[in-house]
C-alpha cells in the first residue's frame, strides 16, 4: 500500500519561508516521479515542482522558480519542499504525489499517489 504522508504546512508572513515534506512508504527508489502539487479555493490544481527519482532531474513551475527547492532524501524517503520568499498566492493546500512506473512532468493526471495534503497559509 502506497502512502504519502505530508507535514509542515503552516501560516507565514509574506516574505517567510516555510519548509513542507512528505513521507514516502517503501522506498522512494521505488517510484518514478515525486513531486508537489497545489490548489488554492475555486482554482484548478497546479504542479509546482517534482523530480524524476534516479536521475536526479528536477523541474519547477515557472511561479516558483529561484524562490522553491525540492529535495529527496533517499534514506529516509522524505521529499522536502523549501519554500523562501513567499507570497500571499503561494496561500492553498499542498499535495505530494508519486508515480511508480511513468509521469509526465506535472501533469496531475500521470500521478495515481497522492497525500492528504498540508495547509500553507502566506498572509500579506
Amino acid at each position: 500500500l502506497v502512502q504519502l504522508v505530508e507535514s509542515g504546512g503552516g501560516s507565514v508572513q509574506a516574505g517567510g519561508s516555510l519548509r513542507v515534506s512528505c513521507a514516502a512508504s517503501g522506498s522512494s527508489q521505488e517510484y518514478r516521479c515525486m513531486g508537489w502539487f497545489r490548489q488554492a479555493p475555486g482554482m484548478e490544481r497546479e504542479g509546482v515542482a517534482f523530480i524524476r527519482v534516479g536521475r536526479d532531474e528536477i523541474y519547477y513551475a515557472d511561479s516558483v522558480e529561484g524562490r522553491f527547492t525540492l529535495s529527496l532524501d533517499n534514506a529516509k524517503n522524505t521529499l522536502h519542499l523549501q519554500m523562501n520568499s513567499l507570497k500571499p498566492e503561494d496561500t492553498a493546500m499542498y499535495y505530494c504525489a508519486a508515480a511508480s512506473l511513468w509521469c509526465s512532468g506535472l501533469a496531475d493526471s500521470s500521478y495515481p499517489y497522492w497525500g492528504q495534503g498540508t495547509q500553507v497559509t502566506v498572509s500579506s
